[in-house]
């Protein structure tokens, strides 16, 4: 996370693209599994390729029928970098009027991520449109067996870089409060009306309930808005500007938001729920305090998430401090993770015994 992978294969790219003697009629081709992702991706491009000459195209669903008209006339003339998510990529291909026979490089951007939202039967059919002689750079966060097998069948003999997992950025104040789920609104209410923060994150694990915790804290009286799949692209395009131009405090989404989606400035990360790869706690954490700022994040911790969140500190290797709850919110679990382990699932004793 914002280590500035996508100009350090842009601009290797850019230059073969300005160096050639032949043009190709599409050179690169750039995968990502999101809509924003493939926006930001297209907008570094067209800031890194000004007075280049270099044409782009950011492919995506969601839009009204004229924008799909706009990318095929635009697909059909030629362009040097194709930006997409691959389902849409799909339809164009199916359709002939992309044709990537004279591609030079492929890159997978979150390559786990798109596996992860169910993009592998696409990513292997956009393949067989490829010619067999191509540069193929595969970009995963992590490294689990199904990136490992992916890797196998798209790419000749590798070379495999491992970066390690970066840690939290220095910047960042991590704490941590331990809470019922049925605390977790008063919690989430008395942070944000008692803490001078001008944009926040919060981080949750469903769909259903982002949408749940949108409308809560909509009746509440906060700024708020929801981020997820369910909304049509015009309506993520304004959430997203509207927070990026500090016109909108608060905004609630799932894991979508911790990758790729760069905003400066954010001072506050919530998470809700506790993520289920320790890994992605570090790309939620890193929405704030980026380039060399400071921010904080905050997580909750019902008695079932005890062993995960302990995961997450052997990952960063040092205990996150815990924030005692307000009085009136009543008492707190104990954190004891390694009873979780014990017991093996079975019921614990977590709350406090009274005297």
């Amino acid at each position: 996370t914002g280590t500035g992978k996508t100009a350090a294969y842009l601009l290797p790219i850019m230059h073969q693209i300005c160096a050639a003697k032949e043009k190709s009629l599409v050179n690169t081709l750039i995968l990502a599994p999101t809509r924003e992702l493939v926006q930001q991706i297209d907008q570094q491009t067209e800031g890194l390729a000004y007075f280049a000459g270099i044409s782009s195209i950011a492919v995506y669903g969601g839009g009204d029928g004229a924008s799909y008209e706009q990318q095929r006339r635009s697909l059909s003339e030629g362009v040097d970098i194709i930006i997409a998510t691959p389902g849409r990529l799909i339809a164009h291909l199916t359709s002939g009027v992309v044709k990537l026979n004279e591609l030079q490089h492929l890159i997978l951007d979150e390559a786990d991520r798109m596996l992860d939202m169910g993009f592998y039967d696409d990513i292997i059919r956009i393949m067989s449109y490829l010619p067999a002689k191509r540069q193929t750079l595969l970009f995963s966060a992590t490294m689990p067996g199904k990136i490992r097998n992916l890797s196998n069948k798209l790419l000749n003999n590798p070379e495999q870089i491992n970066i390690a997992l970066s840690q939290p950025a220095v910047g960042i104040l991590q704490q941590v409060y331990m809470a019922f789920d049925h605390q977790k609104l008063a919690l989430i209410k008395s942070i944000l009306k008692e803490g001078n923060y001008t944009s926040t994150i919060v981080f949750v694990s469903t769909k259903e309930k982002v949408k749940q915790l949108y409308q809560t804290l909509y009746r509440a009286g906060f700024k708020v808005e929801a981020f997820h799949s369910d909304l049509e692209q015009e309506q993520r395009e304004n959430i997203l500007r509207a927070f990026k131009s500090r016109q909108l405090p608060i905004l609630i989404g799932t894991d979508v938001l911790s990758r790729g989606i760069d905003v400066e400035g954010i001072s506050l990360v919530i998470n809700y729920d506790v993520p289920h790869d320790p890994e992605d706690y570090i790309h939620r954490i890193g929405r704030t305090a980026r380039a060399e700022t400071t921010g904080t994040a905050i997580t909750f911790i019902n008695e079932k998430d005890q062993r995960k969140f302990s995961d997450i500190e052997a990952l960063i290797g040092r205990p996150i401090e815990q924030i005692p709850l307000p009085p009136d919110l009543g008492e707190a679990p104990l954190y004891q993770p390694e009873l979780k382990r014990a017991f093996n699932g079975s019921k614990k004793p977590w709350r406090k015994k009274k005297n």
